[in-house]
């Protein structure tokens, strides 16, 4: 299967690339993930903080272990690996890692995991990760422009790689909320409370962190510095892929750390109403929260 030596220019189009792409996966390294007790998944949703909590796992571990950050990478994603993409990519989810515990990148519910781990999740307004979704696969998969925010209605709603829908996963994870194993945030609240998000990491991960250590982990996660390192965060090794197997230049702002946040109000009324019923449908009836804002609240005492 070939793909079509250019960024798709509609759904159709995406699922061509990227059939071909992992069609045409080499697996020269890839072994897939056998889990150990006490690997860590950091499995928020698509667009909902998982590259912040991959940042903030692998600088508490390194700090801990080392005294200092770690940056000598390519893709953050090197670090806590992907199984969804690994074969993709050609990556081995057996390699050794920098520090303990190990950590794996993901965005599938508790059901779907190995069982026996711990789970570091935020979750996001419904209506900003749309955005966010949006604004990352324009002129990355999707060629710039050629989509609206309302065509993308279908790629949200299935959830990316994994196939996990953002409702499937919010309602797993809420569930657990109280789980010892599973340590639960808004990202809103992670992003604007980093030093007590920080924190609650470092406990959960059973690691202890002085006061100079922990800032110096704090300052590794502020928009500011990941930025300043955005090429360490934008899918480095999917993009190397893209261009090697299906002749796509390497050269889109692919990168997760954007300078400015997504803006839910530029949503399509019509998207917005379509979430909203869907959250009535399906959040609403098991959680008795109205909205996201609502439910969030509950996660922030």
């Amino acid at each position: 299967m070939t793909g079509l030596g250019r960024r798709a220019r509609n759904l159709e189009e995406l699922g061509i690339n990227m059939g071909a792409l992992h069609a045409s996966a080499p697996q020269v390294h890839y072994r897939p993930l056998e889990p150990q007790p006490g690997d860590v998944f950091i499995t928020s949703w698509a667009k909902s903080g998982t590259t912040l909590m991959q940042q903030m796992f692998h600088q508490i571990r390194m700090v801990a272990a080392t005294g200092a950050g770690d940056m000598d990478f390519d893709d953050i994603s090197r670090m806590t690996p992907w199984e969804d993409t690994a074969m993709m990519v050609d990556l081995d989810m057996k390699m050794p890692q920098r520090a303990a515990p190990r950590g794996f990148k993901s965005h599938q519910a508790y059901e779907n995991l190995p069982a026996g781990g711990r789970y570091i999740v935020t979750l996001r307004d419904p209506k900003e990760t749309y955005v966010s979704f949006f604004r990352f696969f324009d002129g990355w998969h999707i060629e710039r422009g050629s989509m609206s925010l309302e065509e993308f209605w279908p790629l949200w709603l299935g959830g990316g790689p994994g196939g996990c829908d953002y409702f499937t996963h919010l309602l797993s994870w809420y569930a657990r909320r109280d789980a010892p194993d599973t340590l639960l945030a808004s990202y809103r609240w992670a992003a604007k409370n980093r030093a007590a998000m920080i924190a609650r990491m470092a406990a959960f991960l059973g690691l202890e962190l002085d006061a100079e250590q922990a800032a110096l982990v704090e300052e590794m996660t502020s928009r500011e510095f990941m930025h300043a390192h955005h090429d360490r965060f934008d899918d480095g090794m999917i993009c190397r892929a893209m261009e090697e197997r299906l002749g796509i230049p390497d050269d889109a702002d692919s990168t997760k750390v954007q300078a400015v946040g997504s803006d839910a109000g530029v949503i399509p009324p019509a998207i917005a109403a379509q979430i909203d019923a869907m959250w009535a449908q399906r959040v609403l009836p098991v959680t008795g929260h109205p909205d996201f804002a609502n439910l969030a609240a509950t996660l922030e005492d």
